[in-house]
């Protein structure tokens, strides 16, 4: 097999392809045909360095196509790894394949594995970190055999502000040290799968109120205060030799001479800050360019990636003006920013070998061990009153389920032991209690922030009382930011099980059994 080198050498990519390198365009695995052949034309035509795969043109963040409902394709696997066979058997260099697969293809692609969020990982102990590695290896399998290199993960913002709309559960937790550890583990689980792993947001999306898809968020910290903390994983991932960071799209006017710039646009921040103070020599990826906070502010085709490229992005993620933002770059760039990049991009591709050729395997291993193992591992009691925590034990008690059916794994399971009464949640469950022990089965609807995660004030009110005249034990599947929302002053007991998936309900039963002893740690703080 030609090496990389062999197959078209530096010397013999011009100029432009060698522009063209930087260029990472959306791929869409359900795309029309029209679609498709305008990819295919950019592939052929302008050299694009590698393709970015997303679900479909609704499902990206921004859904600029008005807001389309996201049609579900179960053979979305079969038709991602057919995808990246026909796209690098037009290439006429490897393209270098890359995917946001924070919790698994399962994020973008149907029926494929699932692994936990970011903050479910952030509550194992530092000790069982090899779990986090072994997600990080098993997640890599999986996307190796699609045939991606190059996975746009882990998230390493230090999500310190709780009402964050865009990090938040895919953030490891809020406490520094604690966050590095976990994220090299799984990069490092990542890399021994032969998957090229990425941190991100750089520097640091985690203290932001504003969705960067949406608007431009800005930090107002001092430089001192950025570098103390939104930096402290960075750095330590740099000394440990990583491959890639992205960069993300908010303002710290602090590093910028305070100027409100996204630091994907800012050369103090890249070029000044990463590469010369932080002595960062790996490759430089922008977020995604079709982002509003950035997108938005440059209407003439091309300037954006100009202006991306110009302040020090290797890889100009999403770009969609591939031909205008190559032509400007080749008007406005000096050869040696050019030349730098390639040598950059070149070097990862030979580091991931991506002309080995992929065999697809569409019979995933089996993740239920590995979850079961995460949730064993994960498993909070976050508030405990041991006395009423044995009253279940002793004394008659009903169920109430909401956000899910009553028919739960949780109830399937701990009624294989116990007899009590399921009570379906309704606007007026409050009259149909006749015990003083409820447990309460809380499914939030949603996963992040928007209209407390799903909550309505309802729901709310109707905790608040129960707690007030009874027992209450509240077993939370799902984001433990959701508890910010109800007044818990008065819950007894509250277990944080953080996803609603089968291992994880079962392990919640065990855990209401006295078959389980809680072990995890929240990994944010939750007082208002």
């Amino acid at each position: 097999m030609q090496s990389i080198s062999q197959k078209k050498t530096a010397s013999n990519f011009s100029k432009l392809e060698k522009i063209g390198q930087s260029f990472f365009p959306a791929a869409y695995i359900n795309d029309t045909d029209e679609g498709i052949k305008s990819l295919e034309r950019l592939i052929k035509d302008y050299k694009v360095g590698g393709l970015t795969f997303f679900h479909s043109r609704a499902s990206t963040a921004t859904n600029f196509e008005g807001k389309k409902a996201v049609v579900r394709n179960d053979d979305s696997a079969k038709r991602l790894a057919e995808l990246i066979v026909h796209y690098q058997s037009i290439a006429s260099h490897p393209l270098l394949i890359s995917i946001d697969a924070e919790w698994g293809l399962a994020m973008r692609v149907e029926n494929t594995p699932q692994y936990p969020y970011a903050i479910t990982l952030g509550a194992i102990p530092n000790e069982q970190n090899e779990l986090i590695f072994e997600v990080g290896k098993q997640m890599g399998f999986e996307l190796k055999s699609m045939g991606v290199h190059l996975n746009l993960a882990p998230v390493v913002d230090v999500n310190i502000n709780p009402n964050n709309p865009v990090i938040g559960y895919r953030a490891f937790g809020e406490n520094k040290e604690h966050i590095t550890q976990k994220a090299l583990a799984l990069y490092k689980g990542l890399k021994s799968a032969g998957i090229l792993g990425c941190f991100k947001h750089f520097p640091g999306h985690g203290d932001t109120a504003v969705d960067s898809h949406l608007g431009l968020p800005i930090i107002s910290k001092s430089k001192n205060e950025i570098y103390d903390q939104e930096l402290f994983p960075f750095i330590q991932a740099i000394k440990s030799g990583i491959d890639s960071i992205l960069i993300g799209h908010l303002a710290v006017p602090s590093l910028t001479s305070g100027k409100n710039i996204s630091a994907t646009l800012s050369k103090e921040i890249i070029k000044g800050i990463l590469r010369e103070e932080l002595g960062f020599e790996g490759v430089v990826i922008s977020d995604a360019l079709n982002m509003h906070s950035v997108s938005k502010q440059y209407t003439e085709k091309g300037l954006l990636e100009w202006k991306a490229f110009d302040a020090g992005n290797d890889i100009l993620c999403f770009a969609e003006h591939v031909e205008e933002g190559i032509l400007k770059i080749d008007r406005n760039a000096n050869i040696q920013q050019i030349e730098e990049s390639f040598s950059r991009i070149q070097k990862l591709k030979e580091t991931i070998n991506v002309e080995q050729p992929i065999k697809p395997i569409f019979e995933f291993k089996n993740t239920t061990s590995l979850n079961t193992k995460l949730a064993k591992a994960s498993l909070t009691h976050y508030k405990s009153s041991p006395k009423e925590f044995n009253k279940y034990k002793t004394q008659d008690f009903e169920v109430i389920v909401i956000g899910n059916s009553i028919d739960c794994t949780f109830i399937q399971e701990v009624e294989k032991i116990k007899s009590f009464t399921v009570i379906d949640y309704t606007e007026n469950v409050v009259k149909n209690i006749t015990s003083n022990n409820i447990v309460i089965a809380l499914f939030p609807p949603l996963i992040k922030p928007t209209n407390q995660f799903g909550l309505d004030d309802n729901i709310v009110k109707n905790i608040a009382h129960l707690s007030k005249t009874n027992n209450v034990c509240i077993y939370l599947f799902g984001n433990p930011y959701s508890l910010r929302v109800l007044e818990t002053e008065n819950i007894n007991n509250i277990i944080l099980i953080y996803q609603d998936f089968n291992p994880f309900q079962q392990i919640a039963a065990k855990h209401f059994l006295g078959q389980h002893i809680a072990s995890g740690k929240i990994p944010v703080e939750l007082s208002k």
